[in-house]
């Protein structure tokens, strides 16, 4: 079975088919930065990390681009509020998302564009929409019009020109053609920051920004772009409008991932129940974190709580455990092992990561009992499956990324542990097994978990 995705804009899952061949382009709407992530935020990042990352193992050379929003309404918002400049709020922000991106083992973009870097290119989209007939200059502002495009507006989000709202994007509706008019550009005003244009100063509406970049780095058709399902309308439906309504083909398929609430209510800043990614690592580690967010399929929703995140975290240790057990007896992994044909078939059935993850854990309960058998062939045939796996997931245990992870402390760590063993197999063969015993109880209580092995003791940190 080749790959197939759902595809929102069709309603239905379709056959990949890229633009073209043996290459693979996305543009995921990234991050507003107007405030630090939440891990509603991150599991986009997480979902499409996964999808990249299998199409790569499917053989594809694949362009990923993420844009970021630094400027919008809220953060010039929250720039008035805080006292600073609206680029200090983007910047710091920026950063934070970046951190919580690599900390959880997304693979970096190939391009992240800010919004702000161009702005050249949103002047030319603007033109050729108002040559077309689609846009038109009104007090400063530039707006898209919708009846205009009415013939195909609307289709993304299955909904009728005639049945929708107001856009509610500006201050001054009298500016507008129509209500449902919503804006490309947005005049100057006192105090914001502003560029200029054939129209006069300002600064871009939210949607423009997206299309401009989005073809600039990938092409006027490309072949994904993703997003959470609250982006749908307008957003990405006001990127549609506006890309074709310009003659740019623009997106083949429409990803959508699923919401994470917390109770009945999707996880927002403005609901102040937000889970930010430094909180959520001292929780769980990044690794079983990112195992949390990647589990359940992207189009389903995330009902968060703390007994689900910590049974990820305790479904990810069991793969790490064998892992780790099995790389103490095999030692060269082959990286080229074929894929269980069930794993292949799961992602490629619309990224079915519940599905593939049950495979991972089917090999590995087959690998704990050759471990016990000591069946070395089956156990290095086991261990590559798993860790080819976990690759395509980015939950490898012994790849560089989680590998380096509290690094600093490991040397440390082993010294401490190492001591304290010796002191426990000195008990031992002067046969105080009180002493060893209470040695073990005063490891576990500090966090390390020991097993005796006929290879000798050895030992694991757990939660």
């Amino acid at each position: 079975m080749s790959l197939h995705l759902y595809d929102t804009s069709a309603r239905a899952v379709r056959e990949f088919v890229p633009v073209e061949a043996g290459r693979a382009s996305i543009y995921l709407c990234g991050a507003t930065v107007q405030a630090p992530p939440h891990i509603g935020h991150i599991r986009s990042g997480v979902n499409f990390d996964v999808l990249r990352r299998w199409l790569m193992r499917s053989g594809y050379e694949v362009t990923f681009c993420r844009n970021v929003t630094d400027i919008d309404d809220k953060i010039i918002r929250v720039s008035a509020e805080g006292g600073v400049p609206w680029f200090v709020v983007a910047e710091r922000n920026q950063r934070a998302f970046t951190w919580a991106y690599d900390t959880l083992g997304c693979l970096p973009p190939t391009a992240e564009p800010r919004a702000t870097g161009h702005v050249p290119e949103m002047i030319v989209l603007m033109e050729r929409l108002i040559e077309r007939g689609h846009a038109y200059a009104s007090g400063g502002d530039v707006y898209f019009d919708v009846m205009s495009y009415a013939d195909h507006y609307g289709k993304l989000s299955n909904q009728k020109p005639e049945n929708m709202r107001a856009a509610a994007d500006t201050d001054d509706e009298s500016c507008k053609r129509d209500p449902r008019d919503f804006a490309l550009w947005k005049g100057a005003k006192p105090g914001e920051p502003t560029w200029p244009t054939p129209w006069g100063p300002g600064r871009p509406g939210w949607h423009l920004e997206c299309s401009a970049m989005a073809t600039k780095y990938l092409g006027p058709t490309f072949d994904i772009h993703g997003g959470g399902i609250d982006l749908i309308f307008p957003h990405h439906e006001n990127e549609i409008a506006q890309s074709q309504a310009a003659g740019d083909g623009f997106a083949r398929y429409w990803m959508h991932n699923g919401m994470l609430k917390i109770g009945a209510e999707k996880m927002s800043k403005s609901l102040g129940n937000s889970l930010l990614i430094p909180e959520m690592v001292q929780k769980v580690r990044p690794v079983e974190l990112r195992y949390y967010l990647a589990a359940p399929h992207y189009r389903s929703s995330i009902e968060y709580s703390e007994e689900a995140l910590q049974e990820a975290a305790a479904a990810y240790q069991r793969i790490e455990g064998f892992v780790t057990r099995a790389a103490e007896v095999i030692h060269d992994v082959d990286a080229d092992a074929p894929l269980p044909q069930a794993f292949v078939e799961a992602l490629n059935d619309d990224l079915g990561t519940p599905q593939a993850l049950a495979v991972v854990h089917e090999v590995v309960r087959e690998g704990n009992v050759a471990l016990a058998h000591g069946d070395k062939e089956a156990v290095a045939r086991l261990l590559a499956e798993t860790q080819n796996m976990l690759d395509v997931l980015g939950l490898d245990p012994r790849s560089a990324q989680w590998r380096s992870a509290g690094s600093d402390l490991k040397p440390v760590v082993d010294a401490l542990v190492k001591v304290a063993l010796e002191q426990r197999q000195a008990a031992r063969a002067r046969k105080d097994y009180a002493a060893a015993d209470a040695i073990r109880d005063q490891l576990a209580a500090a966090g390390v978990t020991v097993e005796d092995t006929p290879h000798g003791a050895r030992w694991e940190l757990s939660r």
